[in-house]
This record gives structure tokens, C-alpha cells and sequence, in this order.
């Protein structure tokens, strides 16, 4: 059995401010570290294969505050990038409703709607998530692997497993940042475990 173990980066700058980060970076605030640090407290004793992240900056801080100083594979795989937000990426939410009133609605409230003129939409994600999901389970047969990725790819994930249609995907819970959701994968039948789950955070 393989056991997908999977969180969001730590809590950002943009974050805070409510921007769109998309592609785009910013740092990880101090509370955003320590609660990477306390997810990996609460992991210690679970020996992981690899971890796989995507190459972002945030997710890629936040894989090295989880790991700590275990000697743990960390891949970067650009398929577990967030979605590409295109021109509105670094814009904050406010500005996105006033400017992009439809666009912005169907984001949130009918995703299977959405499309972006320089940007990805939620089906091309969800492309590059199952090739995430394919990737990671050819190279791990079983034992425990981390993604340290972003809530659009894990929400996808989650829908892919619930198997939920894509106008469905933000249904809850909300996943915060270093939330821990866990997958147990065998062959082809997944079984979700925990879900969005925030105990290890202060």
C-alpha cells in the first residue's frame, strides 16, 4: 500500500494580503514556518520514501522545515505547481472582483466555468495532477511519500479520489496552509483518510 501524506506550503506574505499567488512567489511569514516545523513534529516517526514538491519557492521552504535534518529525497516536479493565474497573479481579491466580475465569480462558484486568457484553467491543473499521481505511484509501489504542494492541485487531488465533478471542487473543508490530508493508495482504489486537518497548528 502506498500512503500519500499531503500538505499546503506554509502561510505566505500574499497570503496575508489576500494577492493571488499562482506561479508568482512570496515569502513564508514566521507563523507560516512554525507551523511547517510543528507539521514536521507530527510527522517524525513516519518514514518517508520521498517527498515531492512543487518547485515553488513556498513549497519548497516549507518541504525543508518539514524534513528537518532527515535524510529525505526532496523531487521537484512542475506538474505539482499551483494553477498559472496569468495578469492576475500579485492582484489582490477586491481588485479581481471589481475587474473581472464574471471571471472571478465562476472561480469560486462555478469552476468548471472559468477560463483564463493568459493563464491555465482548472482542467489543464487537473491534467498535470493525475500525471503527478501517475509519476509518484510508478516510482513508489508502497511505503509513505509527502507532496508539499498548493490548495488547487491538493482540492483537485481530493476531487479525483471522491471522484466529484469539477463544479464541485471547493466544497469543504478549506485546506489551510500545512494542513495534512491523507490518501491510502492500493492499485487504483484510493481511500481518504484525513482531510484538511489542522491539529498539529497553533
Amino acid at each position: 500500500m502506498l500512503t500519500l501524506y499531503i500538505t499546503r506550503h506554509g502561510e505566505t506574505q500574499w497570503n496575508i494580503e489576500k494577492r493571488m499567488q499562482g506561479w508568482s512567489d512570496s515569502d513564508l511569514t514566521e507563523k507560516g514556518k512554525k507551523n511547517a516545523v510543528l507539521l514536521g513534529e507530527r510527522l517524525k516517526e513516519i518514514e518517508f520514501a520521498a517527498i515531492y514538491t512543487s518547485p515553488s519557492k513556498r513549497t519548497v521552504a516549507t518541504a525543508n522545515l518539514i524534513k528537518g535534518d532527515r535524510q529525505i529525497p526532496i523531487i521537484l516536479d512542475d506538474h505539482l505547481k499551483e494553477m498559472n493565474m496569468g495578469k492576475w497573479e500579485g492582484k489582490k481579491a477586491e481588485y479581481l472582483k471589481d475587474s473581472y466580475p464574471e471571471a472571478f465569480d465562476f472561480f469560486w462558484n462555478a469552476p468548471h466555468r472559468y477560463k483564463s486568457s493568459d493563464g491555465e484553467d482548472f482542467f489543464a491543473v487537473e491534467k498535470r495532477v493525475k500525471q503527478a499521481l501517475n509519476i509518484v505511484k510508478e516510482n513508489n509501489a508502497s511505503g509513505n511519500v509527502l507532496l508539499v504542494t498548493h490548495s488547487v492541485v491538493i482540492k483537485l487531488l481530493l476531487a479525483i479520489f471522491k471522484e466529484l465533478p469539477m463544479e464541485k471542487i471547493w466544497e469543504p473543508p478549506f485546506i489551510h496552509d500545512t494542513s495534512l490530508t491523507v490518501i491510502e493508495i492500493n492499485g487504483d482504489m484510493g481511500r481518504i483518510v484525513l482531510e484538511g486537518d489542522l491539529s498539529h497548528r497553533v
